[in-house]
């Protein structure tokens, strides 16, 4: 099962590269064509993208990803999502980062000795 972190990839990069062939979206996300196909069919299903065949010179038949309108309101509603949960990561580490800090200031020798 895709994780919405997938939708967003996918859908952010669907919408830069409309004509990207499946091959070209799954090494963008890393992804076996296989995959890609899965995740696309997916999207497809729920009415988020629509595919039309085009011509293009190095493919004979190749397909053209548009988000629909509702597409782009799910898209929307992901990012929002997503950015809340990379601000939430961020903070975490922040706090992290400013815990292990003062844990070094404490062990730290003398400099002045």
């Amino acid at each position: 099962m895709a994780t919405e972190d997938t939708h967003y990839h996918l859908l952010r990069l669907l919408e830069a590269n409309p004509e990207a062939s499946q091959r070209e979206l799954a090494e963008a996300m890393g992804v076996s064509v296989g995959k890609m196909n899965y995740l696309l069919r997916g999207l497809l299903d729920k009415g988020l993208v629509k595919a039309r065949n085009f011509r293009r010179s190095d493919n004979k038949r190749g397909y053209l990803y548009q988000l629909t309108p509702t597409g782009v309101a799910e898209k929307v509603r992901i990012t929002r999502r997503y950015l809340a949960r990379r601000r939430a990561e961020y903070e975490r580490i922040q706090a992290e980062i400013e815990a292990l800090e003062a844990e070094l200031d404490e062990g730290a020798p003398d400099k002045g000795g």
